[in-house]
């Protein structure tokens, strides 16, 4: 039958409240979410359901190492996914070796194990540590206070921070945490049964605060004295975001390393490849940007322990899956095609001058600007009185839920500092877009 009059228009609904809902309904809530429901992303860019454009200065906490939809990634998962997904670990794949080959060259003589996360290559480390103590007994592992190793429950007890561990005690044994940057503490803190050290090249959910070259040399002289291993957790701070592809080279770029090189590295191992002595750790862990969005994560063991987790004593079902390799292989690719080690230290610098500008424009409201490359914290003075928002929520929260209305992304860090983990090929028309919406924001509390 013809239709005389025209259907009536559907019924707009508030898509945002609907998503949020199924949220609600069906997410466990381990979150603490913003208010906004994003939609899609192109390069430092992110829309939300309604159209709203935002600034993208958190990077997905430093995953988004090239931005949002990058066309090479896109074209890898294509390419890879028509050819092979997943294996299993049972048999070999040329994209694995590739990775892995590629990862030891740009740290030194050593082996990679590949998983699907940050928190999985610590775990790695941890039975690693373990595994080399055995013998004698030998199974702690000293942290730092405000670390962060992610949310498993040796996680949480590797890190040193309170907020993580309540309500999941108790502990699982083996772990203490020390003051950050303070050697002599380590060192007073060992005991006849602490195998390892785990610290973060520059602590990222703890405030943004980078290792003192003297420590991590000091550090490396303590675990040759002590027999110890020394692991580094590079999830947040690696991959270039420094400005090189791990932390502990670009602290310890130019500084004289006398005898720290470890017993048994290369003496050219760094040296070579990233202008460093040859300092090195005995293991690494690596996630984050290393797919730039695609799950994955690694671990990097040094040539003398790389053997010591032999076939059974350690696995993983997805980990160095095909497609997972074929994206990571791209993101190196880009990375050095479009030198963005290089752009993470110069838009770190702009992005660094332009903050320490705001700081002294401001210094009611903004205090220490730190950090290395394009991971820099914020850190925001106690009592801001004007901060709109819950009063229940911390300050940090409370300024990028400020900074959201305003178009821009942040990360918050601790309570009072705020992160900025951009994409490292951020543009400095970008960069300068951010740090005018920053300074607007800060002006309205000042």
């Amino acid at each position: 039958m013809k239709e005389i009059l025209p259907s009536p228009p559907p019924i707009v609904h508030n898509e945002a409240a609907a998503v949020q809902a199924l949220f609600e309904q069906n997410v466990v809530p381990s979150y603490g979410r913003f208010d906004i429901v994003l939609s899609h992303g192109a390069g430092s860019y992110l829309y939300d359901i309604s159209g709203k454009r935002y600034l993208d200065l958190g990077g997905g906490i430093a995953v988004n190492a090239l931005g949002h939809a990058h066309p090479a990634i896109t074209e890898a998962l294509v390419e890879q996914s028509r050819k092979l997904i997943h294996t299993s670990n049972f048999y070999y794949h040329a994209g694995q070796g590739r990775l892995a080959q590629a990862l030891v060259s740009l740290i030194g003589p050593g082996k990679c194990f590949f998983g699907n996360s940050g928190v999985e290559a610590n775990e790695g480390l941890f039975k690693l540590a373990r595994k080399f103590g055995h013998e004698e007994g030998r199974f702690e592992i000293l942290t730092a206070a405000n670390s962060f190793h992610g949310r498993t429950l040796a996680g949480i007890a590797a890190t040193g921070q309170e907020k993580v561990k309540k309500g999941f005690e108790p502990m699982v044994p083996g772990f203490r945490q020390v003051p950050y940057n303070d050697l002599d503490a380590m060192r007073e803190a060992i005991s006849p049964a602490t195998v390892a050290v785990l610290i973060e090249g520059v602590q990222g959910e703890g405030g943004v605060t980078p290792a003192k070259p003297d420590y991590l040399l000091g550090l490396r002289r303590l675990c040759d004295e002590q027999r110890l291993l020394l692991f580094m957790d590079g999830v947040q701070d690696g991959h270039f975001r420094t400005g090189c592809f791990q932390s502990f080279q670009r602290i310890l770029e130019g500084v004289d390393q006398g005898n720290s090189a470890p017993k048994g590295a290369a003496s050219g191992a760094v040296a070579s490849r990233a202008g460093q002595a040859p300092f090195l750790p005995d293991g690494i862990s690596m996630a984050k940007a290393l797919g730039a969005g695609f799950p994955i994560g690694a671990f990097w063991v040094r040539a003398p322990y790389a053997d010591l987790l032999g076939a059974g004593t350690h696995g993983t079902t997805y980990g160095g899956s095909p497609l997972a390799c074929a994206v990571a292989l791209k993101v190196l690719e880009v990375m050095r095609r479009e030198n963005l080690p290089g752009n993470a230290r110069k838009m770190g610098d702009y992005l660094r001058t332009g903050l320490e500008s705001l700081a002294k424009k401001y210094p009611t409201v903004v205090g220490e600007v730190r950090g290395l490359g394009l991971m820099l914290g914020v850190e925001l003075k106690p009592g801001l009185a004007r901060l709109p928002g819950n009063a229940a929520k911390t300050a940090a929260a409370r300024f990028a839920q400020l900074l959201h209305s305003a178009g821009l992304l942040v990360i918050p860090a601790g309570s009072q500092v705020l992160r900025l983990l951009p994409p490292l090929n951020l543009s400095q028309s970008e960069a300068r877009e951010g740090l005018e919406i920053l300074e607007e924001a800060i002006a309205g509390v000042a």
